[in-house]
């Protein structure tokens, strides 16, 4: 215990200030907590090897899990599935052309530069470009005064519809690697059942979770002080989480579920009466243990590796595969008017399921190797940094030069 709580301070310290540094200069928390994991992960190429142990502590992995687990609870609150089914066929052709393109990209670029590697493996490389990062353009649109513009809705609504997507590509290869690793043979049924289980599930979870929080949630908004409230929406995460699990899903796709369906709505009442609703309960867990992810995550880098100029080389290619796939994007644009660049770079960012995505990739093997290991990883991790960094100015640049909002 002594050496967790000692981890824990160095993680929430330094992570903090990471990211406090990086949005005093209006950029992603999340990029500052990345370096001050990747400073506290590398310690041991000055000759201190006292932190090595924190990268592979159970508890501090629990920790980091749950936080991914409300990250991804959050990310559902902020999303709206009215929002997703109004946006119109703009934002689903968008959504898929920017889940298809990168992955197609990001498989062979890993082929060409790992060509031992077992194909799934390349795919799932591959699953780690498919997301966009709602977050980080939904703040750059709302600094702009952009979000209600025709790019704004078509990009916010793909977004979340590449989460969507996002998460049943990736229930699907981690599904085929477990049967390949498992020795079972490969056949389309196998990709018919798990694309039918992922959506079933979330099917299933939408419509009952929605008319569950219809009736729970709406009572318990207008009749229940604020710890019993926040107990039972993290009881419903944690329910939703495990029946995903169950299913052979990955849990934060029942976490993403959770927060999706309990209504924003049955909030309004406790706001009238200037109490807290379920995302500003929800803050102060995420502060404290979405950080503790991130840092992992960046313990998890490797900078020897980047003195092998073919990992520098990869991390080139997935970055411009990850660029250039969002870039197809904007062939699925339908809307008269809207600005086709600009829909193409806010879809650049892959910011934190980029990054989740990796992780779970890091723990998957296949013939008893790491679907992602340490080199590739390391590249991942460059790709998520750089696609999140140059998003803002591009996406800033782009859009004062466009027509105002109307």
């Amino acid at each position: 215990m002594p050496g967790v709580l000692l981890g824990l301070v160095l993680i929430l310290t330094l992570g903090r200030l990471g990211g406090a540094l990086f949005e005093k200069l209006r950029l992603p928390a999340v990029l500052g907590e990345l370096l001050a994991g990747i400073a506290l992960g590398n310690l041991g190429l000055l000759g201190f090897h006292g932190l090595d142990a924190l990268r592979t502590d159970p508890t501090i992995a629990v920790l980091a899990q749950l936080g991914v687990l409300f990250l991804l609870f959050q990310v559902g609150l902020e999303s709206d599935a009215g929002r997703m089914a109004q946006v119109g066929a703009s934002a689903v052709v968008v959504a898929v052309l920017g889940v298809v393109a990168p992955m197609v990209l990001g498989f062979w670029a890993t082929r060409a530069f790992f060509p031992d590697h077992a194909p799934l493996a390349s795919w799932f490389v591959g699953a780690t470009l498919c997301a966009t990062s709602v977050g980080i353009t939904a703040r750059v649109l709302g600094d702009l005064g952009r979000t209600n513009s025709a790019e704004g809705r078509i990009i916010l609504g793909a977004a979340v519809i590449d989460d969507v997507l996002g998460l049943v590509v990736l229930a699907i290869v981690q599904g085929l690697i477990a049967a390949e690793d498992r020795g079972v043979a490969f056949h389309a049924t196998t990709v018919l059942a798990i694309v039918g289980k992922a959506l079933v599930f979330l099917m299933a979870a939408v419509i009952a979770g929605r008319w569950l929080s219809a009736r729970v949630f709406a009572v318990a908004a207008r009749r229940v002080d604020d710890g019993v409230l926040l107990t039972m929406a993290l009881a419903f995460c944690f329910l939703l989480a495990w029946l995903a699990g169950v299913v052979g899903l990955a849990p934060i796709v029942g976490a993403f579920a959770a927060g999706l369906v309990v209504e924003d709505v049955h909030f309004h009442e406790r706001r009238e009466r200037q109490q807290h609703g379920i995302e500003e309960l929800m803050r102060p867990l995420t502060t404290f243990l979405v950080p503790v992810f991130f840092v992992l995550m960046g313990m998890g880098v490797d900078l020897r590796v980047f003195a092998r100029g073919d990992i520098l080389g990869f991390a080139g290619v997935l970055t411009a595969a990850a660029i250039l796939g969002k870039q197809a994007c904007s062939l699925g644009v339908l809307t008269p008017g809207a600005d086709r660049l600009a829909i193409g770079l806010g879809m650049i960012p892959r910011g934190e399921v980029g990054l989740i995505f990796a992780g779970i990739g890091a723990t998957l093997t296949l013939g008893g190797a790491r679907v992602i290991d340490g080199a590739i990883y390391s590249a991942v991790v460059v790709m998520v940094a750089l696609t999140t960094l140059l998003t803002p100015p591009l996406l800033v640049w782009r859009m004062r030069g466009g027509r105002r909002e109307a």
